[in-house]
C-alpha cells in the first residue's frame, strides 16, 4: 500500500484557527481544543514511534536509536520533549552507568492512542494478506480486540451520535 499525499481537509471537531504568522504567542495551535494541543504534544510522526517502542519495554536511548533508525539529534529532541511534557521520565539506569527513559501515568494513558492508531493502520495500511505485527493478549495469547466507546448502556459511540461543545 502506497502512503497517502498530505490533504487540507476541514476539520469542524475543533475551532481551527484562521492562517497565523508564525505560531501563536501561547504556543497551542488552537487553544480550546484538546485534539489540536495533544497533536501539539505528540503529533510528530517520531514521537509516536518513540512511544509505540516505549509501551512495548524500550527504556534506553541506543535501543531507541537502534529500533526506529532516526537519527541521534532528533531522537535527543523528541526525548526531551517528551521529558519536559511529563510523559518520560529520564532517571539512572539499574546498573547506574547509563541513563533510561521510563513512561510516566500520563505516558502510559497513551497506549489506548497507540492501540486505537495501531488498529486503524492494520485496516487502512496494508494490502490484504500483507504480513504485520499484531497486538496479543499476554493472558490469552490472542490478539488484541477492536477498540470501540461506549456509553455506560452499551451503545456504541461514533461521530455519528456525539458532538463537541465549543467553548465561546
Amino acid at each position: 500500500m502506497q502512503p497517502i499525499e498530505s490533504e487540507r481537509a476541514d476539520v469542524t471537531s475543533c475551532d481551527a484557527p484562521g492562517p497565523q504568522a508564525g505560531p501563536p504567542p501561547n504556543g497551542w495551535s488552537d487553544p480550546p481544543c484538546p485534539v489540536a494541543r495533544a497533536v501539539n504534544l505528540i503529533g510528530d510522526q517520531w514521537i509516536l514511534l518513540i512511544l509505540r517502542d516505549a509501551l512495548d519495554g524500550t527504556r534506553m536511548f541506543n535501543a531507541f536509536q537502534r529500533n526506529l533508525g532516526v537519527a541521534k539529534n532528533i531522537l535527543s529532541d523528541r526525548l526531551r520533549k517528551l521529558v519536559e511534557h511529563g510523559v518520560l521520565v529520564r532517571r539512572t539506569a539499574p546498573s547506574g552507568k547509563r541513563q533510561e527513559y521510563v513512561l510516566t501515568d500520563s505516558g502510559r494513558q497513551l497506549f489506548t492512542v497507540i492501540v486505537a492508531l495501531r488498529q486503524w493502520g492494520e485496516a487502512h495500511a496494508f494490502d490484504a494478506g500483507e504480513p504485520r505485527s499484531v497486538l496479543v493478549d499476554n493472558n490469552t495469547g490472542t490478539p488484541v480486540p477492536a477498540l470501540h466507546l461506549k456509553r455506560a448502556d452499551g451503545v456504541t459511540l461514533d461521530a455519528g451520535n456525539t458532538h463537541v461543545e465549543r467553548v465561546e
